[in-house]
């Protein structure tokens, strides 16, 4: 009887052992999802770039600037609040969209700010500059950058939003949204202007109207605008794809402008071609904006982050959203149909994997 028992009870070990170890195998195995749907996180104007094997992520929140750095795209990592708004000041209130460039062993911050608003008529452009190559240094404000058309006279500046920055060639540029001269009210049209830049805090000569809402598929509502440009580049291949229609309502949308002869000059609009919508939204997908690009983790795969519209409602209630896309026979990128909520998609290439090592 009693080796009975004892038999008993060793099977019994045994047999939970194993279910127990089975178990554990199933979790691990469904913790490592190889899929992942939209939205991806609350939010607008989505920032995000790449330093090594990481994904910085920029944003506003509270006239405050956060930075994210994770091995992750899907998902923000460590986070750190990096400036606040200072309580007086031309930067003071109407934190907007920011973008962190690595240049020069430097992070640099473009951010729009005013001092009041609405109406937001007071919007210009700083800049920050971390004072080590750690993305989580302490930065240092650079200033006002001079966006009108007179730069001896310093209170002749115009209204600046959206800046992003264009490496070429050894020189460096500056692409942003503006207005063609300052007004007393934000009903006015938005162009895109490109200007050289002496470093990346200081611009050099004078801006030049690069593009405005003149095409039938970025016109038509309330009010015509340009904005939120970024850089697209394949090989020798520079695109500006940017923003058009009204950020507020379902019709906001993707243009692009694409460099003619990389060796002309970047300064002559006769050197950009204009195209579009390049992407936009769908019956489920609204108001598709403010994008930015990466690679996957392994480098195979291109991936755009945007912004929608949670409603169709006007409004500014949006959420954050990342696909991959790919790229037409002419080098042309081809970024096809925003994917609905919910849907799952393949992680990015090589993030599955990075998750695995890291259960390991």
């Amino acid at each position: 009887m009693i080796r009975t028992n004892f038999l008993t009870i060793v099977l019994l070990v045994l047999f939970s052992f194993v279910r127990c170890s089975a178990s554990d195998i199933e979790a691990s195995e469904e913790q490592v999802k190889s899929t992942f749907a939209n939205p991806v996180w609350d939010g607008a104007d989505p920032w995000m770039t790449q330093q090594n094997d990481d994904y910085v992520y920029c944003y506003s929140a509270n006239n405050a600037i956060f930075v994210s750095r994770s091995k992750y795209l899907t998902r923000k990592g460590e986070l750190k609040r990096i400036w606040q708004a200072p309580a007086s000041g031309w930067n003071s209130n109407c934190v907007w969209a920011p973008e962190i460039h690595f240049i020069e062993g430097h992070w640099y911050v473009y951010y729009a700010a005013g001092f009041s608003g609405p109406p937001f008529i007071h919007q210009r452009t700083g800049v920050l500059r971390s004072k080590t190559d750690d993305v989580f240094s302490d930065y240092e404000d650079m200033g006002m950058l001079y966006t009108g058309d007179n730069p001896q006279n310093l209170e002749s500046n115009v209204w600046a939003i959206d800046m992003t920055v264009l490496e070429h060639q050894g020189k460096l540029f500056a692409i942003w949204s503006g207005w063609k001269e300052q007004c007393d009210t934000d009903a006015t049209p938005q162009h895109l202007y490109i200007q050289e830049m002496e470093n990346p805090y200081t611009l050099k000569g004078t801006r030049v109207l690069l593009s405005s809402p003149e095409e039938d598929w970025e016109t038509g509502g309330p009010l015509n605008l340009n904005e939120g440009a970024q850089i697209l580049k394949n090989g020798n291949q520079v695109f500006v794809v940017y923003s058009c229609r009204e950020s507020w309502l379902k019709e906001y949308r993707q243009g692009m402008l694409q460099l003619n002869d990389p060796d002309g000059n970047l300064l002559d609009p006769a050197n950009w071609t204009k195209k579009g919508p390049v992407f936009e939204g769908t019956a489920q997908v609204y108001g598709v904006g403010h994008v930015s690009f990466v690679k996957s983790p392994d480098g195979t795969e291109d991936w755009i982050i945007y912004h929608s519209k949670k409603t169709t409602e006007p409004g500014w209630n949006r959420n954050v959203r990342m696909q991959s896309f790919t790229w037409n026979l002419d080098g042309t990128p081809m970024f096809g149909t925003p994917v609905p909520e919910g849907k799952e998609i393949d992680r990015p290439s090589g993030e599955v994997e990075i998750e695995a090592a890291e259960k390991e």
